[in-house]
Formats: C-alpha cells, structure tokens, sequence
C-alpha cells in the first residue's frame, strides 16, 4: 500500500519563479479562462439581442390571427425598423431648442442611426431574419415562448427581403407584363 505524502502541503506554499514553466502554464490557463469568459458574455449580449428582437415580434402579433402571409411578415418588418423614430424626433426636438450649445444625445442618435442602416441594408439586401411566422406550425411554438433565452433555438427563423415582399414581386410582374 503506498504511503501518503507528508510534504505536499508545505510545497504548494513555495512561491513559483516567474520564468518557470509552471509560471507559463499557470499563465496560459488564466489566459484560455478569461478568453472564455469574454466568449461567454459576448454569446449571452447577442442571445439578448436576438431575444429582444423576438419579444418586440412577439408582441406585434395578432392573437386572433392564426395564419400570416410574406406581405405580413414584411409589413411588421417594416414596423420594426421604424421602431426608433420617435426617439429620433425627440432628439432632433431637443437638439433644436436656441441657445444649447453642442448636440445632446449624439451618441445615441449615432448608434441609432447606424443600427437603423444596417438592419435596412439587410431587409433590401439578403435578408433580414425574423421569426417564422408564415408556418403555423412554428407561429404556435413562438406564440408560446416566454422570453426564456435558453428555449431560444426552439424558434425557427426565417429570412424577409423587401424583394421578397408581394408588392415588389407585382410591380416586377407588371412590367414584364408591358413588355409583352
């Protein structure tokens, strides 16, 4: 039967010379933690992000509606990316009131104003990623959503273009129509 170390106590206590390896391996373990602690806060920023944005859909929906078509989709789209206009006017009102000097709020009117190109640059670009409220079967499993961001995967999402939408679909139909 082997016998216990006795001196092992005394040993942890021993200060760690900084050039040693142990001294880089302690190192390079701190470093990989703090990495994955930075990973995990930007992995929850962007859950709450997403989470957000479905509760601001959520919210949007018709409860006696069952069913919603593309052009449905795309009409809340559009509301949503004019959810900040009335911030915006309000800032614009207290930017213009006489004798202020600078510009109040400018950062937020900035990071705004940034958010509100960027999304509309997705919606008339690939797409902009709403949740999949077309399909029934996944219009009821996001009905039933609470907000818990842990059941986020549960929800399917679904790309919506301003291409996409049945207006702009028409008014391309119209004119190969004259064309003919």
């Amino acid at each position: 039967m082997p016998k216990a170390a006795k001196g092992k106590g005394q040993a942890e206590k021993k200060a760690i010379h900084p050039f040693s390896r142990k001294a880089a391996y302690l190192a390079s373990a701190a470093i990989k933690q703090q990495r994955k602690e930075k990973l995990k806060g930007e992995k929850a920023q962007r859950l709450s992000l997403i989470g957000e944005k479905l509760l601001w859909f959520q919210s949007q929906l018709d409860p006696d509606k069952s069913e919603y078509t593309k052009q449905d989709a795309c009409n809340i789209t559009e509301r949503y990316l004019h959810r900040f206009d009335r911030e915006l006017e309000q800032i614009e009102l207290a930017n213009s009131i006489k004798g202020r000097q600078g510009r109040q709020h400018g950062s937020r009117e900035a990071i705004i104003k940034q958010t509100m190109e960027r999304e509309r640059a997705q919606y008339e670009g690939n797409g902009f990623e709403v949740p999949d409220i077309i399909n029934s079967k996944h219009l009821k499993i996001f009905r039933e959503w609470t907000g818990d961001l842990k059941k986020l995967p549960n929800i399917k999402m679904r790309k919506v273009s301003a291409k996409g939408s049945d207006s702009s679909v028409s008014a391309v139909s119209q004119d190969t129509d004259t064309e003919l």
